[in-house]
């Protein structure tokens, strides 16, 4: 669309929810509401440490990453059959057609659930199903990104790619997650290079917590196409220029940045000096269950606090097709269907 049309402030909200959009940062660990996991614990037998779902949703109160992830690997102990796999994708992907999202390419921990002894066909033929079943059900295209934890060795990675190639035509690329301090995306240089030898599209989390340094070195020596997170990018003007000029994508999460207290309110969120700085920002959710909100909530959280106009909910938009995955046809059709939207309010 060449022009967004005045739209006045009160129904912004509106068009926010109506527009199309796609997910590309959306860990589905991290999509496990209480309620689903006391199900699964009592389903398959699992003693948790909290007496109700409220005591667990108390728990909430993270400080930094690591205490997130603390309570996120213990949520993610109640997952054991393909059932329970398919399950919380479809819960997911339930919510995400709620909220107007057309595609979603899925992170998942396979060293998670294969560190507990599940098997890595479970783990993927749960979640595999689960994106084919949206598809022909909800209208929503849907992905997975095998990503690696970086807080476990390389060798651990290659272990786990190797357990994943039997089922390589179930998942697109591969990404870089869990503690980013301490651990720089060059401990994973090989393994990133095997994948890339694969065919496999290349996502790392950098610049979250970390350094702007993490993500050139995710650039350089991982050869990502999109950085996950990306905020701390704008301490370093020269790195600024350089996602910029490449077009590189930031899969930002707003509500993720003030819950782990990288800003320490959403109104000072750095997300309109990405955007002033062109770079291609989209918005997502991280782990939703955890965070206060799925695309949506992150989207009017976000617009409210800062005060984004209606044309850079279009380019928000806009920029999550580009820097999806899919093919160029798949692309226009969904800015095709974003401009109707748009000209329904204008």
């Amino acid at each position: 669309m060449t022009s967004i049309p005045p739209i006045p402030a009160e129904r912004l909200p509106q068009l926010l929810r109506r527009m199309p959009k796609a997910e590309l940062h959306i860990h589905i660990e991290g999509s496990l509401e209480p309620e689903l996991i006391f199900a699964m614990a009592q389903r398959n037998g699992v003693a948790i440490p909290y007496a109700s779902v409220d005591e667990l949703r108390r728990a909430y109160a993270f400080t930094n990453l690591q205490s997130f992830l603390d309570i996120y690997y213990a949520g993610a102990s109640v997952l054991i059959t393909e059932r329970d796999f398919f399950d919380m994708a479809w819960a997911y992907l339930e919510k995400a057609r709620a909220d107007n999202v057309v595609h979603a390419e899925i992170f998942f921990d396979p060293q998670t659930h294969t560190a507990r002894g599940v098997a890595m066909e479970t783990v993927i033929h749960g979640l595999h199903r689960a994106c084919e079943q949206a598809r022909q059900q909800l209208g929503v295209s849907a992905s997975l990104i095998l990503c690696f934890l970086r807080h476990l060795s390389e060798v651990d990675a290659f272990e786990t790619l190797e357990q994943a190639l039997p089922f390589q035509d179930k998942f697109i690329g591969v990404g870089l997650d869990s503690s980013e301090v301490g651990h720089p995306p060059e401990k994973f240089a090989k393994v990133f290079a095997r994948c890339r030898e694969l065919g496999l599209h290349l996502v790392a989390h950098a610049g979250e917590e970390g350094p702007p340094a993490y993500v050139w070195t995710a650039l350089d020596l991982l050869k990502v196409e999109r950085i996950d997170h990306g905020v701390q990018s704008s301490r370093d003007p020269q790195l600024m220029r350089r996602l910029a000029q490449d077009r590189i994508p930031l899969t930002v999460c707003p509500l993720s940045n003030l819950k782990l207290c990288v800003f320490p309110k959403l109104e000072q969120h750095n997300i309109r000096e990405l955007l002033d700085a062109e770079l291609m920002v989209t918005v997502n959710s991280d782990d939703p269950a955890y965070f206060g909100g799925y695309l949506n909530e992150n989207f009017e959280q976000t617009f409210a606090a800062t005060g984004l106009s209606a044309a850079q909910a279009w380019r928000l938009a806009n920029n999550s097709f580009e820097a999806s995955f899919i093919g160029p046809a798949h692309k226009r059709s969904f800015r095709d269907r974003l401009d109707a939207v748009f000209a329904e309010f204008a």
